[in-house]
């Protein structure tokens, strides 16, 4: 019997995976979530045959040596997905028992781990330029001082690192500006026809530079969204400017906009405008990630044509702001469509 009148109930009755640990050291009570977290058989069982985690093992050891309320780590690992939980020790007074309580804090753990990998990676695309601009700078004062020929073909790459740089910062600062208004949703009525139309008179040069010509079909509905213009634009530019540089070998990029009486991504009324192309197309397996910070399905090649891995993140956020949806399908050699599903108006999302 536990010294403790309704120990078990007391346990049952919290949120938190929770056991009991008497000064015998061995589990005495848990309740429902504890049981799921650690097994079924715990109870009655000498805690580190159950815990077996060093630092925890420790933490217990000396919370029931000294009745000092601690913390200590503990992961756990079900259907391949690791959680890290901090466990709270507490000593009951005069009853020799220790209170554990598992408090789930993998999303800060995640969190922190995406600032790292975040400034790793800017780190990263900064520092390749930063380089090369430090080479040829230094080769500028020295051998290739009196070269006229060295010095021009020089300062034009040192031109497209700067330019590789200033992109960058600007995506940096756009997707900042984006993810602060994330939850804010926009008020105002907007024509999506008519952003589509500017995309395609702002892009139109480039694309006659690529020897791409633009179909658009934007149909004769109605195309108004609750939206913010600016970014919107901001995400057909990003769409249909990858169709030029990346599927544009097709000869054409094709734009077009459909109204939906009940979208079946939204499950209300909303506006499709897909943007495809025809050129070598994307693995599958990069399409899951392609929304990431810097990740990019060829590397090599998106830098080479100034791409900084941020736009499609960026495309991410400003949907989530306008409660829509990014669909990607591509396979290899068959082209890619990128799909933003929209809500209309009156879709009351």
């Amino acid at each position: 019997m536990t010294p403790v009148p309704h120990l078990y109930e007391l346990l049952a009755a919290l949120p938190l995976p929770t056991l009991a640990i008497d000064k015998s050291e061995r589990i005495i009570a848990l309740n429902p979530s504890a049981e799921a977290l650690i097994g079924t058989n715990a109870k009655g069982r000498h805690f580190i045959t159950i815990l077996r985690q060093p630092q925890l093992v420790e933490a217990v050891e000396h919370t029931l040596a000294d009745h000092t309320a601690r913390t200590a780590p503990y992961l756990a690992g079900d259907a391949g997905r690791d959680t890290t939980y901090d466990v709270s020790l507490r000593a009951m007074p005069d009853t020799g028992i220790v209170i554990l309580s598992f408090q789930d804090v993998t999303h800060l753990t995640q969190a922190g781990q995406m600032r790292r990998d975040f400034v790793a990676n800017v780190s990263h695309e900064l520092r390749t330029p930063l380089t090369a601009l430090m080479g040829f700078i230094e080769t500028l004062g020295g051998p290739a001082r009196d070269d006229p020929a060295a010095r021009d073909r020089f300062l034009g790459i040192m031109t497209g690192e700067a330019e590789r740089m200033n992109r960058l910062v600007g995506d940096l600062l756009s997707l900042s500006r984006v993810e602060a208004e994330e939850r804010v949703r926009p008020t105002a009525q907007i024509d999506v026809g008519s952003v589509l139309q500017t995309t395609l008179r702002n892009l139109n040069p480039l694309a006659v530079d690529n020897g791409v010509t633009l179909k658009p079909d934007l149909g004769s509905d109605p195309l108004t969204v609750l939206g913010d213009a600016d970014q919107l634009l901001q995400v057909f530019t990003n769409l249909v400017e990858n169709a030029i540089k990346y599927g544009g070998s097709g000869g054409t990029v094709d734009i077009t906009a459909r109204t939906h009486a009940h979208d079946t991504a939204l499950r209300a009324p909303a506006v499709r405008i897909t943007v495809a192309d025809h050129g070598p197309g994307i693995d599958p397996l990069h399409i899951p990630r392609l929304t990431e910070r810097f990740y990019r399905a060829d590397s090599h090649r998106s830098r080479a044509l100034g791409g900084t891995g941020l736009g499609l993140a960026i495309v991410k956020h400003i949907l989530n702001r306008h409660r829509g949806r990014l669909r990607i399908t591509s396979e290899l050699g068959q082209g890619a469509e990128f799909t933003v599903i929209l809500p209309l108006e009156n879709a009351g999302i």
